[in-house]
């Protein structure tokens, strides 16, 4: 499976973005696909996942701003509103498949401006 992010850019506080990773090759076997995000100086995070069957978990810091999804495309997106200062980070899909493989894609770079 290979992952193709798209969408980062430089948005000002309280703005919005939609984050796109497309998936290609053997998109049949994805299980699960999520975002993580990287900040500088901090560690990877979790951000948001999505099941096969549509069923998500958001980290609380995001919960009521990202919304994760995903189309039966092999297509995963992540809607971000009231962006903040503090979410600028390189932004990394992940897909996990019925195979028990792990694949990134190379991430994408959000910067929120104060």
């Amino acid at each position: 499976v290979q992952l193709q992010a798209s969408g980062g850019g430089l948005v000002q506080a309280g703005g919005s973005l939609r984050l796109s990773c497309a998936a290609s090759g053997s998109i049949a076997g994805i299980n699960t696909m999520g975002w993580y995000r990287q900040a500088p100086g901090k560690q990877r995070e979790l951000v948001a996942v999505i099941t096969r069957s549509g069923n998500t978990n958001v980290a609380d810091s995001v919960k009521d701003r990202f919304t994760i999804s995903r189309d039966n495309a092999g297509t995963m997106y992540l809607q971000m509103n009231s962006l903040k200062p503090e979410d600028t980070a390189v932004y990394y899909c992940n897909v996990l498949t019925v195979w028990s493989t792990e694949h990134w894609g190379q991430g994408t770079l959000v910067t929120v401006s104060s």
